[in-house]
């Protein structure tokens, strides 16, 4: 079904006609196909010229009779669907430059596209020359049918579905009728040239949707040739714009986004979209995802509609999040622990070991007092229900996406779009390396191939996983020297921290370890900002070298890679601190230490969650706050800055090619870093979420703002993309699987050993003897003893002005005295046993429910499955009739009645068995 009446191709059928014996095999404009080559004859275009002394008189246009918002010819007909921009800049390469946009315009002209240019004297800049591009009717019926081009045929008179009678109450959250669905249904059938008649076409002009007509242009331009250079041939504007010779390639936006178009036949789509869809006021409507979908392509659409699906989801997880975060807060006074660890008799009592070696002194326990009670706002009993509420979450999250998506299929028209006709749209950059046919053991067909791999290409790909290595390694390399900043910056914290008076007054609320924790996550976080930069750069690189075969593989090799990488990145100080800090500290002298140099961290007396907690949220929020800074503030300064000039002239010498010149270019890469930045998001609110229940809800607010920004940039700041189709997020949705499942292990992970739940459980049910109040006592036990003498020398803190003989630390060993002296209690080993089942436990319990809502809930809804049936059956119907007609046509023509009977037989059975099957 086509809600707009309109579909975009995406069955790409790859017309590589390259001959035996060439050096290099790109897809020729001029030999593309037989039925293209009555397009040559029909070729209308002017010629496109060099430089202003070829431009003929008759051409050049005085622009203060042109609309500023046009969007045609001068000829004020034929629209523009496609924009080629460059620069008079005369160098060395310039006469080269220059034969190559004359070869690379006369193809397309035999192509059959319609060329007109823009003098450079008509240029805000008096330097850029813009070469318009027009589509006629033959190019686009011919392209359709190769491209496989959906088309309506009739509207659809399938009954809609019954409204739910609290729908009235999301009325304030709608959109008008008009925004929200542009067009009305339509049965549709791939476009065939000679079956016009089938098709409603009313107007040939307005009959392809511009967004349709560009990815048609585009199509073309991209296997386009050039010339032959060092013995191969070269096509395509992606080489030629990578090679200067051109300095821009875009379609035009309709109108601009701030008014309406003077032209009555304009739509003002942009116009419309800015107004109910890219304002930040507008944050509580819906989004008018079928006039994205019209507007920006399938492609584009379906990440909206995804972000949307993401962020009504998150409140859900948002509002339970909060629910636990509020109970720890109301709950604070109630804590045992952090009441033990403030009590002068009891806290101020006990005096704890040394911080660091010789230069920290004995502190004592209560100095810890306000960080055990904002740590309890964490770690808690609500802690435990909301991590195995998030594993339930994520899995309903998915399950329900898989509907909504396939609720898009059905609405948008792509039921019959599948991964496998998305092989057929080979790489221009692969065309180019096919030198050698081999049969297709499927179809039996010579196909064009990439001859083996030379020893020379081989090393190359070798030196592609060198790079990857080499990523990871930068990223591990990184994440320790951080972890050395932490140990050595600890000491100093620590030792600054008790000699400083000044400092005295927040020293309960700045301990040694928050502030270790939160310097140390600042400069984490920036270095995860500079090696982004280059782990983007290395991610491409290596894609290209690879060489993929299709869009899709190109993609998804693209995506594993970058993923990889920033996995590791933005999450391995999180694991840091989840997982190993505090894990492997030793004891008071004989404390583990990194290169014999710098001793290990050690946890709050109350836990490492509080630290966890401030690595997440500084990691977390920083990188949505710099996100948003460069999408949306570096695009309008860069932008103010390019029409700084244009703005004093009169409005009407500012041309509707020049204002989409001067905005940024979304490039074929943009919506694949919009992915990537909602996916890291999503790891940060699942693998984690344990340490912070107030995650989702920061999620919520940074994705309620992220839909108007992505919104606003994309109508106001950017050229207009080329239209692309897809029917899923791609491998995305794998990624954000195995995310899903991976994060039932770290939040048992964390619950477990991150955490002080497991053993104040076990000191409750095990070791407790108050019968009144069994967590009272709790502190004493779980801190271990010292004997002072027992210091090694050059370990010992150089003063003691209390003489005091022993100290406290965390852990379970036994006491100085004891035959078992400083090794582990039985306690200790009951902790860690309750805690390996613990994790067993909620693994399975989570997995079990996991998998069973995912098999309770059907991927697409039985409704849409109905109306999928129903749908093809009327259009096959429809199809057939039209056949019998046209056939019933020429049996009334034809003198041989007899034979065209049998053949109306034949087709009335076809009927009838499409009919019973």
């Amino acid at each position: 079904m086509n809600r707009l009446g309109r579909k975009d191709n995406e069955t790409l059928i790859e017309m590589s006609l390259a001959t035996d014996g060439e050096d290099s095999n790109g897809p020729l404009c001029e030999t593309i196909s037989n039925t293209e080559s009555e397009l040559r004859s029909n070729s209308e275009g002017l010629s496109s010229t060099e430089t202003s002394l070829l431009i003929p008189d008759h051409q050049v246009i005085n622009k203060r009779h042109q609309s500023k918002d046009s969007v045609f010819f001068r000829d004020g007909v034929r629209r523009i669907d496609f924009v080629l921009s460059y620069l008079d800049d005369p160098n060395k390469e310039e006469e080269k430059k220059v034969e190559r946009r004359r070869e690379f315009e006369k193809n397309l002209q035999k192509a059959g596209l319609e060329l007109e240019t823009e003098d450079k004297k008509e240029s805000e800049d008096g330097k850029t020359y813009f070469v318009k591009i027009h589509a006629p009717w033959e190019v686009l019926i011919t392209y359709a049918e190769v491209l496989n081009i959906k088309a309506p045929i009739k509207e659809n008179d399938i009954p809609p579905t019954v409204e739910n009678p609290l729908d009235c109450m999301l009325e304030p959250f709608r959109l008008p009728e008009k925004v929200m669905h542009p067009e009305p249904d339509y049965f549709t059938a791939p476009f065939s040239k000679s079956r016009q008649e089938l098709y409603l076409i009313d107007n040939e002009s307005t009959f392809f949707s511009a967004s349709r007509r560009n990815r048609i242009v585009y199509y073309i331009l991209t296997r386009c040739p050039y010339g032959t250079e060092e013995g191969k041939k070269k096509f395509g504007i992606k080489r030629l714009l990578s090679n200067g010779t051109y300095t821009a390639a875009y379609p035009l936006h309709d109108c601009q986004y701030w008014k309406k178009s003077n032209d009555p036949n304009c739509d003002n789509e942009r116009y419309t979209l800015y107004m109910e869809w890219a304002r930040f006021l507008r944050f509580y409507k819906e989004q008018p995802l079928d006039l994205i979908r019209k507007y920006y392509g399938e492609k584009i659409g379906i990440y909206f509609a995804w972000l949307g699906f993401y962020t009504e989801m998150l409140f859900f997880a948002a509002l339970v999040g909060l629910i636990c975060f509020l109970y720890g807060l109301f709950t604070m006074d109630e804590n045992m622990s952090s009441t033990e660890i403030c009590a002068p008799a009891i806290g101020g009592e006990i005096i704890m070991c040394p911080l660091c070696d010789e230069k920290c002194e004995y502190w004592k326990l209560n100095t810890t007092c306000e960080s055990s009670k904002y740590s309890h706002l964490f770690d808690n009993v609500a802690t435990l229900f909301f991590a195995i509420f998030m594993g339930i979450w994520v899995t309903l999250f998915l399950e329900f996406w898989k509907r909504r998506q396939a609720r898009l299929k059905y609405e948008w028209d792509l039921v019959d779009f599948e991964e496998e006709q998305q092989q057929l749209q080979l790489r221009p950059e692969y065309e180019a390396k096919c030198t050698h046919r081999k049969k297709n053991p499927v179809t039996q067909e010579l196909e064009m191939v990439v001859k083996k791999k030379t020893l020379h290409e081989n090393g190359k790909l070798f030196l592609c996983y060198i790079g990857i290595i080499f990523g990871i390694s930068l990223i591990i390399a990184s994440m320790i020297a951080v972890i050395v900043y932490r140990l050595a910056v600890y000491a100093a914290f620590a030792s600054i921290m008790e000699n400083t008076q000044t400092l005295q007054p927040i020293s309960g609320l700045l301990t040694p370890q928050l502030a270790t924790s939160v310097t140390a996550s600042c400069l984490n976080f920036v270095i995860i900002m500079i090696l982004n930069f280059l782990y983007e750069k290395i991610a491409v690189w290596i894609t290209d070298m690879e060489i993929p075969r299709t869009h899709l593989e190109y993609e998804n090799r693209l995506t594993m890679k970058m993923f990889l990488f920033q996995f590791v990145n933005y999450y391995s100080s999180c694991f840091y601190v989840a997982f190993f800090k505090g894990k492997f500290v030793g004891y008071p002298g004989t404390y583990t230490y990194m290169f014999s140099r710098w001793r290990n961290e050690e946890c709050d007396p109350a836990g490492c969650l509080i630290e966890l907690t401030t690595q997440l949220t500084i990691v977390m929020a920083g990188k949505q706050i710099w996100g948003n800074i460069q999408e949306a503030i570096v695009p309008w300064i860069w932008n103010w800055w390019g029409r700084r000039k244009a703005r004093c002239n009169p409005e009407n010498l500012y041309s509707r090619w020049e204002q989409d010149h001067d905005l940024q270019s979304f490039g074929a890469l943009g919506l694949f870093y919009e992915y990537l930045e909602m996916v890291i998001q999503f790891g940060f609110i699942t693998l984690f979420v344990a340490s912070f229940p107030l995650a989702p809800l920061l999620a919520l607010m940074n994705n309620i703002l992220e839909i108007r920004v992505d919104s606003w940039k994309l109508t106001t700041q950017f050229r207009r993309p080329v239209a692309a189709k897809a029917h899923s997020i791609g491998v995305w949705q794998e990624i954000l699987n195995g995310m899903a499942i991976l994060s039932v292990v770290t939040n048992a992970f964390i619950v477990a050993f991150t955490s002080d739940m497991i053993p104040r459980l076990v000191y409750y049910y095990a070791y407790s003897t108050n019968e009144d109040s069994p967590m009272s006592g709790y502190i004493n036990n779980s801190l271990s003893v010292f004997q002072v003498s027992d210091f090694l020398e050059g370990k010992r803190p150089e003063n003691n002005p209390e003489n005091f003989l022993t100290c406290r630390y965390r852990d379970y060993r036994y006491p100085p005295g004891h035959e078992k002296k400083y090794l582990h209690t039985m306690q200790f080993w009951h902790i860690l046993a309750a805690k390996m089942a613990f994790i067993i436990i909620m693994e399975h319990i989570v997995f079990i429910v996991k998998f069973f809502v995912a098999w309770m809930i059907p991927d697409v809804p039985a409704e849409v499955k109905a109306r999928i049936k129903r749908e093809k059956f009327l259009t096959q119907k429809i199809l057939h009739e039209y056949e019998l007609n046209k056939l019933k046509q020429k049996l009334c023509e034809c003198k041989t009645y007899e034979n065209m009977e049998k053949e109306v037989i034949a087709t009335e059975g076809k009927v009838e068995l499409s009919q019973a099957m």
